[in-house]
């Protein structure tokens, strides 16, 4: 099985390099990830050793995926199932992250289902994911829970209905859409314009550009601090209605403790 690399199937590009770019490229359907190539995923279920993720933003995209490892060394092929999942929806992190952009956050949706990808990861992969999710860190933007079934549906191609995932959910909550409820993430670029029409404060911190918004953010710490913290301030958040399914961090694979320090987030 020879594949074909990121750049043929045009995935090659990398969210944390260009954050207009998030959620990034995500393939058409289930793959095998090996270093640069995609290659046919021979069974969509891999649970000798491997642990089921739910990529709701970038972590779906084969090429941030690629640079996360390379960032920690960390080399070995990644199964990409592409599933149904149902009882949950694609919301908006309360959070600016220093890469640039604004991601996307899983919600609690009774009633909605989404096409998303389930990776199957190994131990030294999860703790990449882990640390560049910022699990490790006390205060860390995003916590590692367990979705059980029947409150999250995942349902492989072959129609293998599994009995839960993990998923990243967002300490800081998710922005809501004027409503109480969860804003949907609609892509960097839209998302970046609809909210500085809508704040003032917001152009006032970043700029009145969704590239200004990036290029203002981008690694500067305590700017994105001052944005996290206007979501706050003026009760733009609100609950995931995931919080329930979080317990103590756990980082590494299940049981075990992360060896990798978070890079920017």
């Amino acid at each position: 099985m020879i594949g074909r690399t990121l750049a043929e199937l045009g995935l090659d590009t990398v969210p944390r390099d260009h954050p207009l770019s998030y959620p990034g490229a995500w393939p058409a359907g289930s793959g095998l990830l090996d270093g640069d190539r995609l290659l046919p995923l021979d069974r969509l279920v891999h649970d000798d050793g491997r642990v089921p993720v739910l990529a709701v933003g970038s972590n779906a995209s084969p090429a941030q995926l690629r640079s996360k490892m390379a960032e920690f060394g960390v080399t070995g092929p990644i199964p990409m199932a592409r599933a149904r999942v149902a009882g949950l929806d694609v919301g908006v992190s309360a959070h600016v992250s220093r890469l640039g952009y604004v991601s996307a956050s899983p919600v609690a949706s009774p009633s909605a289902v989404r096409e998303l990808f389930v990776l199957w990861l190994d131990g030294r992969q999860l703790e990449v994911i882990d640390a560049s999710e910022g699990v490790p860190l006390p205060h860390g933007n995003f916590r590692r829970a367990w979705l059980p079934a029947p409150a999250v549906r995942a349902t492989l191609a072959d129609g293998t209905a599994l009995p839960g995932v993990h998923a990243y959910v967002n300490r800081h909550g998710v922005l809501h859409d004027g409503s109480g409820a969860p804003r949907r993430h609609p892509g960097e670029h839209t998302l970046l314009t609809e909210l500085l029409a809508e704040s003032v404060e917001l152009r006032e911190l970043f700029g009145v550009t969704p590239e200004e918004f990036c290029a203002r953010a981008r690694a500067d710490a305590a700017l994105c601090g001052r944005g996290t913290r206007l979501f706050a301030e003026r009760r733009w958040a609100v609950a995931s209605g995931l919080e329930r399914y979080v317990r103590t961090q756990q980082t590494g694979s299940p049981g075990s403790g992360s060896s990798f320090v978070p890079p920017l987030m």
